[in-house]
């Protein structure tokens, strides 16, 4: 196909949502993945969208409206966010959460997590999602989905108005002629290049993400004068096990139940309840790069079987997390100081029960206070050694509200729209827990209605 009304960059969760949205206004739509299956980053994600109001909520009895999750929102962003964005994801993610359960996504649990004030991660199978996607996708009749495809360069006509894109396949280069352009090819965080220039301060962190994130997109529009978001926010994801290979995510959050991090000398260097995005640079900043999450049996207790970041069941039977009858000795496992973990934890079951704030102001089990802390201190004692990684990069390409691409001036660029990770503002300087799959599902229909349009 060399000509289509609507062309979508990208095959992941804001590429199909941008795809179907245009189909169903009655567009044909060319979606172009370069890698040879669908899914990007999506796939390999914990597979959580942050929806407030839903009905998993309603029946745990769970209270949440939009405007409580877009002041979470702004939070955990240090208001850094742009307003707009935040405003259009709160508007907007009911619609987009009835969408995705009437395409049979199913929810299994809500759960609480990083920067939330009260849960509303939604947990799905992120496989099973971009299946209920591609057979949604089918079912239009108006979508072509080509495979093992790049797209190199955007083109442009007399008026900078951007007509298409020169596309790369095995049968070589050709022109693929639209009247509008959706870029959702994800994030940068597999370009060292890029990663150097915008995220200095991430070279010690793991490398991770979609293997096609190696920002196409974002430099495209980049060429044509788009302007960028959040550059300067690109931060690491707290609690990858060191094992863990650039496509084999392997996180734990077992601070979001109540552990605490400590650093090679036992001690602790950051209030746990903030977003993990802000933890994972303080654990750069610590000798080796390392942290180990500390927990007793209780909080064991409270592992969450299938929500990858808190199935502390699945790591400990895969080896993970080592345990013991006593701190000495799991300090002794974990190659860390005995003395200093055992005052450590001494002084923060001190506060616990005191009711009180720690040294570094932790008051509850999310950066909102959410949750009660309890003391570490029935054995047997886990500790789950960890480092940061760059899993995605949550900025890039500056929108407005309509998902169209502005530029460095603030002005649209005719015809070109972007959505999910290759686009910035929404999230601002750290990342609300689950907001990432919230914001290419809402973000990716809008950029495809909007497309359509054209």
């Amino acid at each position: 196909m060399n000509e289509t009304d609507v062309l979508v960059i990208g095959g992941g969760l804001a590429g199909f949502s941008a795809a179907i949205a245009a189909a169903q206004a009655g567009k044909q739509v060319l979606l172009l993945e370069k890698q040879p299956a669908i899914g990007g980053s999506t796939i390999i994600s914990g597979g959580s969208f942050a929806f407030a109001g839903s009905d998993e909520q309603k029946a745990r009895g769970i209270e949440d409206a939009p405007a409580r999750l877009a002041a979470d929102l702004m939070k955990v962003g240090n208001q850094a966010n742009d307003a707009r964005l935040v405003d259009t994801y709160a508007a907007h993610q009911a619609e987009t959460y009835r969408w995705l359960k009437g395409i049979g996504v199913t929810f299994e649990t809500v759960f609480s997590a990083g920067g939330q004030s009260v849960p509303r991660s939604h947990r799905t199978n992120p496989r099973e999602l971009m299946a209920r996607l591609r057979a949604a996708a089918d079912a239009t009749g108006h979508i072509t989905v080509a495979l093992g495809t790049r797209a190199r360069r955007l083109l442009v006509d007399d008026r900078g108005a951007v007509t298409g894109a020169f596309v790369e396949d095995s049968k070589g280069t050709r022109r693929v002629q639209a009247r509008s352009v959706v870029i959702a090819s994800g994030g940068f965080s597999r370009n060292e290049a890029l990663l150097q220039t915008f995220a200095p301060t991430q070279k010690n962190a793991q490398r991770m993400g979609g293997p096609g994130n190696t920002g196409d997109g974002l430099l495209m529009a980049w060429k044509l004068g788009a302007g960028l978001r959040d550059m300067g926010y690109v931060k690491g994801t707290f609690g990858s096990h060191p094992s863990a290979k650039p496509e084999e995510y392997k996180p734990l959050l077992a601070i979001y139940r109540g552990a605490i991090a400590v650093n090679r000398s036992g001690r602790r260097f950051v209030n746990e309840a903030i977003s993990y995005k802000d933890i994972g640079d303080r654990c750069l900043e610590q000798d080796g790069a390392m942290a180990w999450q500390v927990f007793d049996a209780p909080v064991f207790a409270l592992s969450d079987a299938g929500v990858p970041a808190f199935d502390i069941n699945e790591a400990y039977d895969a080896g993970r997390i080592e345990s013991a009858d006593t701190l000495e000795a799991l300090a002794g496992k974990l190659g860390i100081d005995a003395d200093g973990l055992k005052a450590t934890v001494a002084g923060y079951n001190d506060a616990v029960g005191r009711g009180a704030a720690d040294e570094f102001g932790r008051k509850g089990l999310s950066n909102v206070d959410y949750g009660t802390l309890k003391p570490i201190a029935t054995a047997p004692f886990y500790g789950y050694p960890c480092t940061s990684v760059v899993l995605a990069t949550y900025c890039g390409l500056a929108v407005d509200e309509s998902m169209r691409v502005v530029d460095v001036f603030g002005e649209p660029i005719a015809r070109l729209y972007a959505a999910g990770e290759v686009i910035g503002g929404l999230h601002g300087a750290a990342y609300m827990s689950s907001s990432a799959n919230g914001k290419a599902a809402i973000f990716g229909r809008l950029a495809g209605r909007e497309a359509s349009r054209q």
